[in-house]
Parts: structure tokens; C-alpha cells; sequence
């Protein structure tokens, strides 16, 4: 139920924040408007004001406004308010209205995430230089070495840990080409990343040099917490020697009953603190779950505006490779997600707080921006590439041609949405259980 709920508070702000702005920007330039209906179908409840009705409809997976004169098989008076009788300039910024609202509201939300402070991973802003390599990975495999820079991937050069995994994530299962320095040498490698996940992201198993914060301790038999060790403290070393995580682990693991001495960082100040792993199943274990080492951001009103757009440029450069990779076929269809994933991740999102699900609505918001400026007829941007063709032609397409064009772009679109949908439903483990074909 929450995950309905969340699902359909997201959708509903998204797709009128979306009809919103074809609405405003049609009134500004006089058109008339029939009907404003979030969702498609049977009307659930409707109320009339002035010329428009304004309704909520039975389907919950869109939206329209419907404007007089709107399409050359309505029935038209040749009125100054109807659509088709504006200027094709006046009808792109009609057209254009409806994704640039959500392109606004992705960046607007993610101001009002960001400006709430955050915890963020501290190497995520860090040059990627490899600290330690995954067993049997495709980096390992690869040649992939600890101390490596890795400069570009697939062509695209990275200069943080984010943007490595955001080159990576989109070519699961797809020979790439990776460009690292090593030793003062740059060279080329072919590596292949490996989906993980359910939602098949790619990785090449390459972590960075993290120093491990401890995130939690257990409540009882906990060494760590006899020795003094608290939730927050970084270890940067053991007995003399600077660990990451997994090395960290790993001396824990051998040396049960030995004592250790750690050295912490607290609130910037080192010491060092002695613990005795306890031996339990056969390895030692001190009683501490490990994360990544977190710095806290609590950005300003403009510092937080500054961010959202970064981040936003960041997501749509994201989005657009990963657009093209599927035209190239070097992105899996099974990244894709669908209405039931959408639910699903609002649902996780919204049982984190207010805080997660914004964040989620401002991803989405700006995936729906982009995709409705895509040249596909039906949607916006395929309206505005018709409108662009007939200005360049100089004349007006056919209405059958124009309903030729706006079928395929029907079934293009019919083919995507079966396509997500049954992504979706791989990822549901009770249903999966019965396609016995995968």
C-alpha cells in the first residue's frame, strides 16, 4: 500500500507540474483549453470552469490538455483560440512547455533535497585511482591493478568516482574500452563490466581506497564496544599499517583472539584504541558493520542551487548515454524500468522519509522531461520535430500522413512500455519464479 500511495503522489506532482506548463503557456498565448485530466480513461470526478474541465481520470499513468483546434481532424471555426490558428513559434513554446516544467521542478526539488544537508561518501568526489581489485572481476581479469588512474571509459573521460560509475553502470555485459596511467604510463585495455543487481547495473570490481567508518556496532558480544570503539570512528590503520576496508576486514578475519590496535580518527583527532577480535565460526570478528567514510553537506540556498544543476547536467549527460547506447545496443532493455518499478522505488523511497522520496521525484521528473523531448510522434517532442520538418518543407504535412506518423510513434512507444513492464516484472521474485524461460 505505501508503495501505491508513493507511487501515485510522485506520478500525480510530475504529471501536472508536466500539463501545468502546457497549460499556462497556452492560455499566455490566448488558446483555448477544453479539458485539463490528470490520468487517461473513464473521469472520476470533473468540475467546470470558465471554458476548461478539469477532472481526474481513471488511469493513473499520464495526463492531457486538450486545446481547441488542437489536431487538423478536429473540428475547427478557424478562431483566433485555437491551436493550430497560433504561430508555429508560439506553438513550439506551447509544446516545449510541458518537459521544461519538469526539467524545472527536477532541479528545484534537488535544491530543496540538497539544501537539508546530506552524507555523502567521501571518495565519491575523489580522481578514481583503483585501491583494491575484486577477485575473478572483469577488472581483474582485465589487468586492472591497485594504484591505477583510470582516465576515460568507453570514451568518455572521468574525473571523479561518480562519474566512473556512471559511465560504467549502462554498459553491463558490453566490451568496453578502459584508459588507465599507471606507473607515469597511460594505456588501453578492453574490459567487459558485469551487470549486478536487478536492475543488471554494470560494474568492473574496482573499489577505491576507503578508509572504513564504522556505521554500527552490535549490541552484545561487541569487542569494539569494550574496547572503546564508537559509531562514526574512521580506522585509517592496524597495528602501524594503513588499511582500506577490505584489508581491514581481511586482518580481522585472521587474527581471532590476537590483540589489535586500531588507529582512529574522532572528530579529526587520532588515537589509537586496542581490540581483541573474538573468535566466532571459525574468524575473528570485533561486532562493527563498516560503510564507507561519509562527510556531512550542508550547503546554502545558492551553494544547493549550484549543486542540483551539476548534479541534474551530471544525470542527463547519464540519461542521454544510455538513450543512445540502447540505439547502439551497447545498453541492455533490462536496465529499463516501468511503472511497477517506479512504485516499487517510491515505496523504498518514501519508508527512508520525505527527504529520499523528493529525491526520487526529482530523478524522475527529469527522465520525463527528457524523454517527452525525444522525436518520437505522440509525444511532445515528436509534435515539435513534425512542426520543425513542415517549417524547413515550408509546407503542412497531410492529416495522413501526420496520423501515419503519430501510429508509428504509438507502437514504438506500445513496444517500450511492454518492454518495461516485463523488466518490472523479472524483478518481482514471486512472479519471476513462474517465466521458467529465464
Amino acid at each position: 500500500m505505501t508503495s501505491l500511495l508513493a507511487f501515485l503522489f510522485v506520478l500525480g506532482v510530475l504529471v501536472f507540474v508536466h500539463e501545468l506548463g502546457h497549460f499556462l503557456v497556452a492560455r499566455f498565448h490566448g488558446v483555448r483549453c477544453l479539458t485539463f485530466s490528470l490520468g487517461f480513461g473513464p473521469k472520476l470526478f470533473q468540475t467546470k470552469r470558465g471554458d476548461t474541465v478539469y477532472c481526474v481520470s481513471a488511469i493513473p499513468l499520464g495526463g492531457y490538455v486538450k486545446m481547441a483546434g488542437e489536431s487538423a481532424e478536429d473540428e475547427r471555426e478557424g478562431k483566433d483560440d485555437e491551436f493550430l490558428s497560433k504561430s508555429k513559434w508560439q506553438r513550439f513554446q506551447i509544446l516545449i512547455a510541458g518537459p521544461a516544467m519538469n526539467l524545472i521542478l527536477a532541479v528545484v526539488v534537488l535544491t530543496v533535497v540538497l539544501y537539508q544537508g546530506a552524507q555523502v561518501p567521501v571518495f565519491q568526489d575523489e580522481p578514481p585511482v583503483v585501491g583494491s581489485v575484486t577477485d575473478d572481476s572483469p577488472a581483474a581479469t582485465a589487468g586492472v591493478r591497485p594504484g591505477d588512474r583510470i582516465l576515460s571509459v568507453a570514451g568518455r573521460e572521468v574525473d571523479t568516482w561518480e562519474e566512473l560509475y556512471n559511465a560504467v553502470y549502462p554498459r553491463a555485459d558490453r566490451e568496453i574500452e578502459v584508459v588507465l596511467r599507471r606507473d607515469g604510463n597511460v594505456r588501453s585495455i578492453n574490459v567487459t563490466p558485469v551487470g549486478q543487481t536487478k536492475y543488471n547495473l554494470g560494474d568492473l570490481g574496482v573499489v577505491p581506497s576507503i578508509s572504513p567508518q564504522v556505521a554500527s556496532l552490535q549490541s552484545s558480544n561487541s569487542a569494539a564496544r569494550d574496547a572503546g570503539i564508537l559509531v562514526g570512528d574512521v580506522i585509517e590503520g592496524v597495528d602501524g599499517r594503513a588499511v582500506n576496508q577490505n584489508s581491514l576486514i581481511e586482518i580481522i578475519n585472521e587474527n581471532p583472539n590476537i590483540p589489535l590496535t586500531l588507529q582512529i580518527r574522532r572528530d579529526g583527532v587520532q588515537q589509537d584504541l586496542v581490540v581483541t577480535p573474538n573468535l566466532i565460526d571459525g574468524v575473528g570478528l570485533i561486532g562493527v558493520f563498516l560503510d564507507a567514510e561519509m562527510r556531512t553537506i550542508e550547503p546554502g540556498p545558492f551553494e544547493a542551487f549550484t549543486m542540483s544543476l551539476e548534479q541534474n547536467y551530471e544525470l542527463s549527460t547519464t540519461i542521454f548515454q544510455t538513450l543512445a547506447g540502447l540505439i547502439t545496443r551497447d545498453t541492455p532493455v533490462s536496465q529499463l524500468v516501468g511503472p511497477v518499478g517506479i512504485a516499487q522505488a517510491s515505496g523504498d523511497a518514501a519508508a527512508f522519509g520525505w527527504i529520499s522520496l523528493f529525491g526520487l521525484m526529482s530523478f524522475i521528473s527529469l527522465n520525463l522531461g527528457i524523454l517527452n523531448l525525444l522525436p518520437i510522434p505522440i509525444l511532445d517532442g515528436g509534435h515539435i520535430a513534425i512542426m520543425a520538418m513542415e517549417g524547413v518543407s515550408r509546407r503542412d504535412f497531410s492529416v495522413q500522413l501526420k496520423e501515419k506518423m503519430l501510429l508509428v510513434g504509438f507502437a514504438l512507444l506500445m513496444t517500450l512500455m511492454v518492454t518495461v513492464i516485463y523488466n518490472d516484472l523479472t524483478r518481482v521474485e514471486w512472479i519471476e519464479r513462474f517465466m521458467v524461460w529465464r
